[in-house]
C-alpha cells in the first residue's frame, strides 16, 4: 500500500498562520503514524510553493515556525521527499480528472492512476479542507477515448489511518522480502531460480520494489487473460494495448542494436529445462533506478511465462 499527500487539499484556505500550523501538524502525526508501521507518506516536488493563506505559501508560512519543526517540513517537502514523482506511474499525457477538473500530474490523479492498474494507492489530506470525504472518484480517459472511473481512498485522522495500516499486509523493506512475495503473489509466472539475484548488494529502493510488483502483477494477470479456444480474452487485449504498445508501454522490446549488442546479457538458462537457454528480450521498465524486468516472449495460452531477470538495467561491460 503506498500514500501519498494530497497536495490538492492545500488551497489557500487557512486564515491565519495558527491555523495553518493546527493543520500541518496532524499531517506530521499521520507522518509519524506511517512510519511506525515501516511506510512513507509521498509528497509533490513542488509542495513548498503550495498557497495555504490568501497571500502566504507554506514555504513562507513555516519561516514563522520554530527552527527544528521548520526544519522538518521543509527537509520532506522541499529537499529530501520521498517523492512520488520518482516512481510515476502516469504520464502528463494521461487524461485524469476529478469533478470535471483535471488532476493529472498531481498525487490523486497518481494514486487513481495506480489504482486502475491493480496497485493499492490512497491519499493522505489537510484538514480543514475541501477533501475531507472518501472515497474519491476519479476518472481516467485513455487515448482511444475509453474512460472509467476508480474510487480513491482519502484519510485525514489518525484513527483511520492507523486501522488501515493494522489490517494492511506488511511493508517490503528487502529486495529478498521483494522476491519472496513476488513469487508468491505472482503464481502465475514461472520464476528462474537465481531471478532476482542481480539486486543483492545493491541498495533499497521502496519506490523501485513496490513498482517490480506492480510490473509482474501485470504480467501475472496478463498470462491468465486466454479463452477456452486460446485466444486472447477482452482484459488481456485491455492489458495489452496499455501496457505493451505505444510510446508510454510499460513493456517493450529490445532494439535489434541491443540483441546485437547484448545477445549473450539476454541470453538466460531456462527456468526448467536443464542445460537450454532462454534469449528474452523484452522487459518491463522502473526508471528510478533503472531496473528491467526480462522474460519469455509472445505469451501464449497454456504456456509457461518465464520471468528469467529481474536486476539492474544491462550496459556494456
Amino acid at each position: 500500500m503506498d500514500l501519498l499527500l494530497n497536495e490538492l487539499s492545500f488551497h489557500g484556505q487557512f486564515q491565519d498562520i495558527p491555523a495553518f500550523k493546527a493543520a500541518i501538524d496532524r499531517v506530521m502525526l499521520l507522518r509519524q503514524l506511517a512510519r511506525r508501521f515501516g511506510r512513507e507518506i509521498h509528497c509533490h516536488r513542488s509542495l513548498a510553493n503550495a498557497q495555504v493563506t490568501h497571500a502566504q505559501t507554506l514555504q513562507q508560512v513555516v519561516q514563522a515556525f520554530e527552527m527544528d519543526e521548520r526544519r522538518a517540513l521543509m527537509q520532506w517537502f522541499a529537499r529530501q521527499g520521498p517523492y512520488w514523482e520518482d516512481v510515476r506511474l502516469h504520464s502528463t499525457d494521461d487524461y485524469l480528472e476529478y469533478k470535471g477538473e483535471p488532476v493529472t500530474d498531481t498525487a490523486l490523479g497518481e494514486a487513481a492512476f495506480g489504482v486502475v492498474h491493480g496497485q493499492e494507492r490512497r491519499l493522505t489530506s489537510l484538514t480543514p479542507s475541501a477533501f475531507e470525504l472518501s472515497p474519491l472518484p476519479v476518472t481516467w480517459t485513455t487515448d482511444d477515448g475509453l474512460a472509467s472511473t476508480v474510487d480513491v481512498h482519502n484519510h485525514w485522522t489518525v484513527q483511520e489511518l492507523e486501522a488501515v495500516l493494522q489490517a494492511a499486509p506488511p511493508a517490503i523493506d528487502s529486495w529478498d522480502q521483494l522476491a519472496a512475495i513476488c513469487r508468491g503473489q505472482c503464481d502465475a509466472l514461472t520464476f528462474s531460480e537465481d531471478c532476482f539475484a542481480a539486486l543483492r548488494g545493491h541498495p533499497f529502493v521502496d519506490g523501485a520494489a513496490r513498482h517490480v510488483l506492480v510490473l509482474l502483477d501485470v504480467l501475472h494477470r496478463f498470462s491468465r487473460c486466454f479463452d477456452g479456444a486460446g485466444q486472447r480474452t477482452p482484459e488481456g487485449q485491455r492489458l495489452y494495448q496499455d501496457h505493451f504498445t505505444g510510446g508510454k508501454a510499460w513493456f517493450s522490446d529490445s532494439s535489434d542494436a541491443e540483441k546485437e549488442d547484448f545477445r549473450s546479457d539476454l541470453t538466460f538458462k531456462h527456468p526448467t529445462a536443464q542445460g537450454e537457454t532462454l534469449f528474452c528480450t523484452w522487459h518491463g521498465k522502473v526508471k528510478t533506478p533503472q531496473i528491467r524486468i526480462h522474460f519469455s516472449w509472445p505469451v501464449r495460452a497454456n504456456e509457461p511465462l518465464y520471468v528469467v531477470y529481474v536486476g539492474p538495467k544491462i550496459t556494456k561491460r
